[in-house]
């Protein structure tokens, strides 16, 4: 069974920096693509970044310049730096990750942006 574990939220002050990690477990293969969505308090989850196997990305407008994501060295891992950050950067960030045409996603960490 695959389990993705994120860790890295956390308190920070507006213009400061965060680095979220996910790590995957419960599978030989490697998966398609991983990435990072979010979701605020009465919104929809949403797109942050996503990286498949080639290498190719895809970002939110809203973080473009700001956050990187990159696939660790250790097979299954997947990391989101998010520099500059704003309020409105506030949410519950989810690891997702797919393997064979399944969508797994891991339980999420609060990332909160103070003013």
């Amino acid at each position: 069974q695959v389990q993705l574990v994120e860790s890295g939220g956390g308190l920070v002050q507006t213009g400061g920096s965060l680095t979220l990690s996910c790590a995957a477990s419960g599978t030989i293969f490697t998966f398609n693509a991983m990435g990072w969505y979010r979701q605020a308090p009465g919104k929809q989850r949403e797109l942050v970044a996503f990286m498949s196997n080639d290498g190719s990305t895809n970002y939110a407008e809203s973080v473009k310049g700001r956050f990187t994501i990159s696939r660790g060295n250790a097979k299954n891992t997947v990391y989101l730096q998010m520099n500059s950050l704003k309020p409105e950067d506030t949410a519950v960030y989810y690891c997702r990750a797919d393997l064979f045409g399944l969508t797994h996603w891991g339980q999420g960490t609060q990332v909160t942006v103070s003013s």
